[in-house]
């Protein structure tokens, strides 16, 4: 094996590792988080806690599609309010979702091109951008985000 493939390899690996890492933040911050809660936004014209779920869950499976290599779908922006409507099933297809992504991308069979790895980059990025969102809404319902608790 080459170096420039043993780099290559060490860079898919460590960067499929950040994407699990800031999933499972993401599904710790959004677990914690009440189901009477769920319909909670600060202001008008902003998402609920329960659409910003929805939303990033329908961009995991974007991930996953292309990880895949399948056309994904972009146009409806999250997962459907009246399939995944309960607390327990936006949890689940939240965490279904990023597991599915990661799988995806670990199974590449031709390795992470340089596109896929731009592409995961971006979307860890979103969600972290989203998580920042949902610890704002936890805090202003008084919940302390669990990887801020000593």
């Amino acid at each position: 094996m080459s170096t420039q493939t043993i780099q290559g390899t060490t860079f898919s690996f460590q960067l499929i590792g950040h994407w699990e890492q800031v999933s499972e933040k993401f599904a710790t911050l959004a677990a914690a988080i009440p189901e009477d809660k769920f319909d909670f936004k600060p202001t008008g014209g902003t998402r609920t806690v329960a659409d910003v779920l929805r939303h990033v869950a329908f961009w995991n499976r974007f991930v996953a599609d292309n990880a895949r290599g399948n056309k994904a779908d972009d146009t409806t922006n999250e997962v459907s309010k009246e399939k995944f409507a309960a607390r327990s099933q936006i949890l689940s297809e939240l965490r279904r979702s990023a597991k599915d992504a990661t799988e995806a991308l670990r199974n590449s069979k031709s390795g992470m091109a340089l596109e896929t790895s731009e592409m995961l980059t971006t979307f860890i990025e979103h969600t972290s951008e989203h998580y920042g969102q949902l610890a704002v809404y936890a805090r202003l319902n008084g919940i302390v985000p669990p990887a801020s608790r000593a």
